[in-house]
């Protein structure tokens, strides 16, 4: 087998086997194959697109190309929940308690924010002490005892994907369906889960700018991972505006908690409510959506998710004495608010700025090398349909470093859109796709 008669059918349109998409993968992965082979390959599926077999094909190898993570050890139905990325997105350090709180094990594998888009461990690492490195043993003993346990991902899974992504970033060819698809699926499906629920963001903070391109993305990963074996269902979530107020690592943990206290942002209870009923649904703890969202509405009133996120700070190292003395979290120097001399409603919010600005105050990273100010971040004071009068603040930023707050401030200023009339913010939830099935909202 020659990667030329692979790159020469890929380009010609025809359907790669399983034997020769696993040659290019193992090939590629162990430096066999040049980079130059490789992107050309990877530019013909760009444009000739692949199959739903190829796609699944394409995902196994990658998972063969490293280390699969095994939670046999492990008692009950394991349910993974991934979000494909969006500005002030925070759930899962409000959503893994509330499911663990109810019984269902989570055993949750995250990563790192890299751009205008955060990463849960970042977010986590805010918190004095707590290690987001734990050894199998003890990742699978947190979550036999505690029900919980969020880790980082090990270098070993899916190196074939680390090193694929790299490629397709320098040559304009990440932008593909099944070539997403499949790096997502990829990690996900090698970190052990019995059960994933996808979060699939739209709209302008989010990896997928348009409805159709994030339904086609959903469906495809909805695809693969029941082609494997693995029962997933993916909801598609609004991201034409940031999820709740808080963006940033500290002011980010600080609106998870205040959210299991029963005074978070509706659209970011709302997310938890409906992300969470399908994972309970999915590890047999709800029969069905309403029951679901019965429990988890009942785990917040009686404070037995806040309690299992102050269990997890402790387990993990943390000090947990941030839930209630949220001065513990990294604090910035300086804050400032943001007005307009304008009176009127809140039209848009484009999320993209709103993350370019933390991003310039020091709340993301460039590189996975730059280093993050935990302590940076904004707080939206008012969102998509509020009334405000030039006295009103729309935003008020956190920062350290006073060089970074002009750029930030004319970020946060050019993502606001006025009108003159009242509005109304899109609908958070937009649809469902399970294994037969899309249904629209």
């Amino acid at each position: 087998m020659k990667a030329i008669d692979i790159i020469k059918k890929k380009r010609d349109g025809q359907e790669l086997s399983r034997a020769e998409i696993d040659f290019f993968i193992n090939e590629y992965t162990a430096g066999n194959m040049p980079d130059y082979q490789a992107a050309a390959l990877l530019m013909a599926i760009y444009f000739q697109k692949m199959t739903k077999n190829e796609t699944v094909s394409l995902t196994q190898a990658i998972i063969n190309s490293g280390d699969k993570i095994n939670l046999a050890e492990i008692n009950g139905i394991k349910v993974d929940k991934h979000s494909t990325g969006g500005v002030g997105d925070k759930t899962t350090i409000a959503l893994a308690p509330i499911v663990a709180s109810l019984g269902a094990p989570v055993a949750k594998m995250s990563g790192r924010g890299l751009g205008h888009t955060g990463g849960t461990l970042d977010k986590l690492e805010a918190i004095p002490g707590f290690k987001i490195d734990l050894e199998k043993s003890q990742f699978i003993s947190n979550v036999n005892n505690h029900k919980i346990a969020i880790s980082g991902q090990t270098a070993k899974i899916t190196p074939a994907d680390k090193k694929l992504y790299s490629l397709r970033d320098v040559t304009a060819t990440v932008d593909n369906i099944s070539l997403i698809a499949s790096s997502i699926m990829s990690k996900k499906l090698a970190s052990g889960a019995d059960a994933i629920v996808l979060d699939v963001k739209t709209g302008s903070g989010a990896f997928m700018k348009s409805l159709h391109e994030s339904f086609s993305l959903a469906k495809e990963m909805v695809d693969i991972g029941n082609a494997m074996g693995k029962n997933t269902v993916a909801l598609i979530t609004d991201m034409d505006q940031p999820l709740g107020n808080a963006v940033g690592n500290s002011l980010e943990v600080i609106e998870a908690i205040e959210t299991l206290k029963g005074n978070g942002p509706a659209d970011f209870y709302e997310l938890c409510l409906e992300l969470g009923s399908q994972m309970l649904i999915l590890a047999k703890i709800a029969s069905d959506e309403k029951e679901a969202k019965e429990m988890i509405k009942s785990s917040i009133e009686n404070r037995s998710a806040l309690n299992k996120l102050k269990e997890l700070i402790e387990i993990q190292g943390g000090d947990s004495r941030v839930i209630d003395d949220y001065s513990l979290l990294p604090q910035a120097k300086y804050k400032k608010e943001i007005k307009l001399k304008h009176t009127g409603y809140v039209k848009s919010i484009n999320a993209e700025f709103v993350g370019r600005a933390a991003l310039a105050l020091g709340a993301g990273r460039d590189t996975m090398e730059s280093k993050i100010d935990l302590s940076a971040g904004i707080i939206l004071n008012k969102k998509v349909g509020d009334k405000f009068t030039e006295n009103d603040s729309i935003a008020t930023l956190f920062y350290n470093d006073e060089t970074k707050f002009e750029e930030a401030e004319e970020l946060i200023i050019k993502a606001y859109s006025l009108s003159d009339d009242e509005c109304h913010p899109k609908k958070l939830m937009h649809g469902l796709i399970v294994k037969d099935d899309i249904v629209r909202f």
